[in-house]
């Protein structure tokens, strides 16, 4: 009987009226305008308008939205078509603008950490019907001082919230192995070089990825040189395909850069 309450369903039944009870005592809010909203990691309607989702058309191998809307769905951006990518897709749910900026900052530095089920739930309807094609879901891993800054990687948050989404298990398998500078005003060969070498395959976990179609997960995509060695490590190590899985992808000649953010608590409105 005690293993039997335990189960998923019991677990839900039991908790729904205490969330109910709690909404009610302690609305929703936006974590962003402070508005109330719906549940817990949603945004205002007034900031939704804001966010930029990706949609079709885009590149055929990395999401890159075309700015042409007759482009064919197979088609391949300039960047794919010139430099092989080591994974086999990439896809993200918004362009990283000034709205997207300021809730992956919030969610980096401010500890809105139920921001990560919003998150992955963008994530999910951005992957669509490929998901089910893939067995494991890998975060990139964090470089040690960001983690001792931060006190946790958001990749893997986003990474736990999408297992629950779908279904697949989380698995930690890849390790920074240095410590790579930061990427901030380098060009795309440079921080190819600079990323270069910089993870390994957790031995733990050796075994569960050969073979395995991976999910990759990261926050933002730039210029893809981090996601791309990531993959190429993990398909040294027998992975089958790989899928990236941003929250926003960085368009060409964007003015502002992820890199460039310096979060100020008090210029965040705290």
């Amino acid at each position: 009987m005690i293993r039997k309450f335990y189960k998923k369903a019991h677990w839900e039944r039991f908790l729904q009226p205490l969330q109910t009870a709690v909404d009610i005592i302690l609305p929703p809010r936006c974590f962003i305008t402070g508005g109330i909203v719906s549940r817990q990691g949603m945004v205002s309607p007034e900031f939704w308008q804001t966010l930029q989702f990706i949609h079709s058309p885009y590149c055929a191998q990395c999401g890159l939205p075309f700015e042409f809307p007759d482009m064919d769905e197979t088609a391949l951006c300039g960047n794919c078509l010139q430099t092989p990518q080591k994974f086999d897709l990439a896809r993200s749910a918004l362009v990283y603008n000034d709205g997207a900026r300021q809730m992956l900052l919030r969610f980096k530095y401010g500890d809105k950490l139920h921001a990560a089920v919003t998150f992955a739930q963008w994530q999910y309807q951005a992957a669509g019907s490929i998901l089910p094609e893939y067995d494991l879901i890998v975060p990139v891993p964090l470089r040690w001082r960001r983690m001792l800054q931060r006190r946790y990687n958001q990749s893997a948050l986003i990474a736990q919230a999408l297992s629950r989404l779908c279904g697949r298990p989380v698995a930690h398998a890849l390790m920074r192995k240095r410590f790579s500078s930061p990427q901030k005003g380098l060009s795309r060969r440079e921080r190819l070089k600079n990323v270069r070498m910089s993870f390994k395959i957790n031995p733990r976990y050796q075994e569960d990825i050969t073979g395995k179609n991976i999910v990759l997960i990261d926050d933002v995509m730039t210029s893809g040189a981090t996601v791309n060695e990531c993959a190429k490590v993990l398909k040294q190590k027998g992975a089958a395909k790989i899928l990236v899985l941003t929250v926003a992808r960085v368009m060409k000649d964007q003015d502002f850069q992820p890199e460039d953010d310096i979060y100020d608590l008090f210029s965040e409105g705290y």
